[in-house]
């Protein structure tokens, strides 16, 4: 293209003709502000209107363009009035029906009249119908072209017709012709990958010919979609690439002390490590010891034992004369963490401190002044930890838990806080698998550790679905697990968001279970009671004191009493794979059989039924994390659908993985060979859309 030519990236969508104030505002809602970004906004699907199909040719689910003669045209009146007209051409016969007509529709499609129609084949009560079709009458010398190219059908919003698309994206491909969409992938790299020109793509999707399958394309199957859908995953892992480039460039603190703290916990813990936390483990260390951040995501299924991998990773760092910091999502999984943390690290003369949003005044200040002077090594708390007057004198490590609670840009919001220029080494953690494919795309600014491995002794939970119309059963159920010495939870939940509604529910099903249960002794929590009375309810629960736990969602996280070993979790059609799994990991933590009951309330859903399925086959983290993928998506299971990250607009993180080792190897190649093209390939595709390119 010519020098001083705007790139389609660089024209307005108001450029072209039709774009007025109110079309660009629609179109704005879309993210489409570019001709470029037009070009990128892809049909869901294509009709077929190339060519006209005999009737006599047609069956059910079809679409297509037919013509015939008029051979009757009747109005019924039944439960509805409405209007059939039989076509026919030759080879048979169709009805056509339409429930709302005016009179000169009628009069158009009287008998004797030619029409040609489009629609969608439907079996009626007699024949097959098409109903409410597109009707265009057709005079009998006249010659009526069909179309020349697969119709688009555009993903659309309020205001924006089909017609109106179709017309934009006409005046967008008659730029294109003139060179503006810039080929950003190397001819070699093309080649080697047998990919169609980037503007042949776009042009063929736009307007594919007759002989294009349209189940290639209805499938996102066809070279031109995977063409665009590459390029689009690549820019996303250059874009984090580039964030880990940026960010090992900055120096870090070389963590090496010299084990003994490690040891000495070692040594206490009423238990051995598994091969896998060594693992992990002993690749936490080797990252702590370099002069370059370490960036770690550290995946565990429930009950795996990540948090003592986590207070390791902290006395490695305090050996080395620095500070740690563990941020957890909630206060009450920041309590627990607390907990577990001064348990283990006080005996040894490691004081643990607390940082929380409800921490005011005096308390807070003192806090504050020994981070500062640094006479508090390891730091528990929520996201107040990175406000801007908390100031650490040598922060070394930074654990994040249940990352996927975080963005990316609010945990590197905590690399601020390392002093003299440094940043502190980054550990991130989750008992939410992620699919490695989602994990390699999503996370390629970290290195990835997996703790696949249950301590022994953990036996896998036997899980029941049953309908609430069984609860009798059920709570006898709970009455004879307790009087044989067992410990039970009752979970309730609700869809309402609003807590006092979830604390009412709770404190109704615990005054019913006390009247059902005579003699059981029974405790409640919810996340309206004051965390003192919550910690006093636990720990009585913990010590035996409790024999039913009624509880909200709020011990989704962070409880372990191994003698607890039945789950009732009600209504559980509400929840998500995720947080079924993390409910039932608080049962199965003793070495006697344990069981979860899953009960719903009928009617429900299809999507609620396969959930609950899965739950019942499998106790597989990474399993229930897969089929997670597969029913909720990539932006769910990330937590990322409402925060504007990792969102694409062609590729499909499901759909396409089997992209993704390519590019991974691809991203590596370009910053090697063609880092010139790497920034214009994410400017492309994620411009300032997405914190994490910039932060």
């Amino acid at each position: 293209m010519p020098e001083n030519a705007a790139t389609l990236a660089e024209t307005p969508v108001t450029a072209l003709k039709g774009v007025g104030p109110k079309n660009a505002e629609r179109l704005s809602r879309l993210g489409i502000f570019s001709v470029q970004d037009l070009l990128f906004h892809l049909p869901v699907r294509y009709q077929d209107r190339t060519r006209i199909v005999p009737i006599g040719a047609l069956r059910a689910g079809d679409q297509a363009v037919i013509q015939g003669q008029v051979e009757l045209a009747d109005i019924r009146y039944g439960r509805r009035r409405s209007l059939l007209v039989r076509l026919a051409d030759g080879t048979g016969s169709i009805l056509l029906r339409f429930f709302h007509f005016s009179a000169t529709q009628q009069a158009n499609m009287a008998r004797g009249s030619r029409l040609r129609c489009f629609g969608e084949v439907r079996n009626g009560p007699q024949s097959l119908e098409l109903v409410h079709p597109e009707v265009q009458r057709v005079d009998e010398d006249a010659t009526v072209e069909v179309e020349q190219a697969l119709t688009p059908i555009y993903p659309t919003t309020e205001g924006m017709h089909q017609l109106t698309w179709r017309d934009l994206t006409g005046h967008a491909l008659a730029l294109l012709g003139r060179g503006g969409l810039q080929e950003l992938l190397p001819d070699a790299v093309r080649r080697d990958y047998t990919m169609p020109e980037l503007a042949d793509a776009v042009r063929l999707l736009h307007r594919p010919p007759p002989d294009q399958s349209q189940r290639l394309l209805s499938d996102a199957g066809h070279p031109a979609q995977r063409r665009l859908a590459f390029e689009e995953l690549l820019a996303h892992q250059l874009s984090l690439r580039v964030l880990r480039q940026r960010q090992r460039r900055r120096g870090a603190p070389v963590l090496a002390g010299d084990g003994e703290l490690q040891r000495r916990l070692l040594a206490d813990l009423p238990f051995a490590l598994t091969a896998a936390q060594q693992r992990v483990l002993a690749q936490i260390n080797a990252d702590l010891a370099q002069p370059h951040p370490a960036l770690r995501l550290v995946q565990g299924d429930v009950g795996s034992g990540k948090t003592v991998v986590a207070a390791l990773a902290a006395l490695h760092c305090i050996e080395a004369d620095c500070q740690a910091a563990l941020m957890a999502p909630t206060e009450l999984l920041a309590e627990q963490h607390l907990r577990n943390l001064a348990g283990w690290l006080e005996p040894l003369g490691v004081e643990v401190g607390w940082l929380s949003g409800r921490h005011k005044g005096r308390r807070r200040q003192t806090t504050l002044d020994r981070l500062g002077d640094g006479t508090l090594q390891l730091v528990v708390g929520t996201h107040a930890l990175f406000q801007d007057d908390v100031v650490f004198r040598r922060l070394g490590l930074v654990i994040v838990d249940e990352q996927h609670r975080f963005g990316v840009h609010q945990r590197l919001a905590l690399r601020e806080k390392g002093a003299s220029g440094q940043v502190p080494h980054q550990i991130v953690m989750t008992a939410t698998p992620i699919p490695r494919t989602l994990a390699m795309t999503a996370y390629a600014d970290l290195d990835l550790s997996v703790i696949d491995e249950l301590p022994p002794g953990r036996t896998p939970v036997s899980t029941v679905v049953v309908a609430d119309s069984r609860r009798d059963q059920v709570v006898e159920r709970v009455a004879l697990a307790c009087r044989e010495g067992r410990q039970a939870y009752w979970v309730c939940t609700l869809i309402e968001e609003s807590e006092a509604l979830q604390a009412q529910a709770a404190e109704d099903t615990a005054a019913a279970l006390t009247e059902a249960l005579d003699g059981l002794r029974i405790g409640l929590v919810h996340g309206r009671m004051k965390a003192t009375d919550k910690e006093a309810v636990m720990a009585a629960f913990k010590a035996g004191g409790i024999d039913l736990l009624v509880a909200t969602t709020v011990i989704e996280v962070g409880v372990d009493v191994p003698n607890a070993s039945l789950m009732v979790i009600e209504n559980a059609e509400r929840l998500g794979l995720s947080q079924l799994h993390q409910l039932r990991g608080r049962v199965g933590r003793g070495a006697q059989q344990s069981h979860c009951v899953l009960m719903y309330h009928p009617p429900i859903g299809g999507i609620a039924q396969e959930r609950l399925g899965v739950m019942r086959e499998t106790t597989d983290g990474f399993e229930i994390a897969r089929r997670d993928l597969e029913i909720r998506g990539p932006g769910e299971v990330l937590g990322t659908r409402q925060t504007g990250e990792m969102q694409f607009r062609i590729a499909d993180l499901l759909r396409d993985q089997d992209m993704v080792a390519d590019v991974q190897v691809l991203a590596d190649r370009l910053l090697r060979e063609h880092p010139e093209r790497v920034a214009p390939l994410i400017r492309r595709w994620i411009g300032d859309r997405v914190h994490y390119a910039n932060v």
